[in-house]
């Protein structure tokens, strides 16, 4: 068997953080490291950076200022496509196939705003909108297949530092659990993050910087995530979030996510 190892962190601009991306490579070794959020288009992504470092094989889906993702990987990637579920052409996936078989799509769901109405706010409709996409891609999907990304939903009550203070706030709203529950029967996709660290533990994996002390306080939320086929979820033999990531100088809101996988 074959022991791969698979990171996955919304990095908030890879540009102004290869030094704790560097650390955190040096300190984990992921075989494969999926990127969001790297507000880099193609051309200037620093691929050269990750190539030094072993990661020779890369899938890139990049864009201005804003949104991109990335696939860096010591391991042949192959089959790359991207899908558009925003339908508006944002770079917000990318996906590619791996040895023994197995898919990895990354993937960057849309905050939605601030205001939870798509009438009101056209932004949380897009983003219900691009998890309605993923559904109907999810269930024709045969293939065994690991997502990982920022979805921007929190769906369990203990996902969040207070269900009650959030429920009427934008990425744990009751539409947007309904909609993600909706997404994960689709495909029966396992959340491997409570398989490892079942509720109702306390899991997150953001927190603001508006927050002066985020350790003080603690108000966390879990938006990012690693969802497998139940093939593939079988072969997982460890999951966890990096949390102290996020008291790295010039950190990332989020913390990465590392799952070991036995092909």
């Amino acid at each position: 068997m074959t022991r791969l190892r698979i990171a996955s962190w919304n990095i908030n601009s890879v540009r102004a953080r290869t030094a704790i991306v560097e650390r955190f490579l040096n300190e984990e070794q992921p075989d494969v490291l999926c990127l969001q959020e790297t507000k880099a288009e193609d051309k200037v992504f620093p691929a050269s950076f990750f190539a030094e470092r072993g990661y020779v094989h890369q899938a890139l889906n990049g864009q201005r200022m804003h949104h991109g993702v990335a696939i860096l990987s010591k391991v042949p990637l192959e089959a790359h496509g991207r899908h558009d579920w925003q339908d508006n052409g944002e770079a917000r996936h990318v996906g590619v196939r791996l040895p023994h078989g197995l898919r990895l799509e990354n993937v960057y769901v849309p905050a939605g705003g601030d205001i939870p109405d798509r009438t009101l706010n056209p932004k949380f409709g897009q983003k219900l909108d691009f998890l309605g996409r993923m559904t109907r891609w999810s269930e024709e999907l045969k293939e065994p297949t690991l997502i990982v990304g920022d979805f921007n939903v929190a769906p369990l009550e203990c996902d969040v530092w207070s269900h009650k203070a959030l429920l009427d706030v934008v990425s744990h709203t009751p539409i947007e659990v309904e909609t993600l529950n909706a997404l994960q029967a689709a495909h029966e996709w396992v959340d491997l993050g409570r398989k490892f660290v079942p509720a109702p533990e306390r899991n997150y994996t953001w927190w603001s910087y508006r927050s002066a002390d985020w350790t003080k306080n603690d108000r966390g939320r879990r938006l990012d995530h690693m969802w497998a086929s139940p093939s593939v979820a079988a072969q997982a033999v460890m999951h966890k979030v990096h949390e102290p990531c996020r008291a790295w100088e010039k950190p990332s809101d989020h913390v990465p996510l590392v799952v070991d996988l036995e092909l």
